[in-house]
């Protein structure tokens, strides 16, 4: 992964987080891949028909849409980003993330500190 130098870093191999439904997580920088705390990279695709349940992570999140459209729902305002747009959510800001769309939604998630289930505070 590094090269000789120490310099700069080639990921070749994201780690796939395990989902079952349906979404593809692949996290190149972060936690889960390089043990990285400070921030995490990752690129996702997200079915049609994907939802999670509210959230209130402890990071912030900078979303960049590549393909598709992706539904936020922060506090009662519901917002659609298309490809091209992005968004930052600051941390400890309550929303939910979902593709109520038909066609998959490809985007890269930016979190800092890095993405890490002890920090996202999920409801039921």
């Amino acid at each position: 992964m590094k090269n000789a130098k120490s310099k700069y870093t080639i990921q070749k191999t994201p780690f796939v987080v395990p989902t079952d439904d349906g979404k593809v997580i692949k996290e190149h920088f972060g936690l889960a891949s390089d043990g990285n705390d400070k921030l995490s990279i990752a690129h996702m695709i997200a079915p049609a028909g994907w939802s999670e349940p509210f959230q209130t992570p402890e990071f912030d999140e900078f979303t960049f849409i590549i393909k598709g459209k992706k539904q936020f729902i922060i506090d009662d305002e519901v917002i659609v980003l298309e490809k091209g747009q992005s968004i930052k959510i600051e941390k400890n800001t309550r929303v939910q993330y979902s593709n109520p769309f038909t066609e998959p939604c490809e985007y890269l998630a930016i979190c800092t500190p890095a993405f890490s289930m002890d920090l996202v505070n999920r409801e039921d």
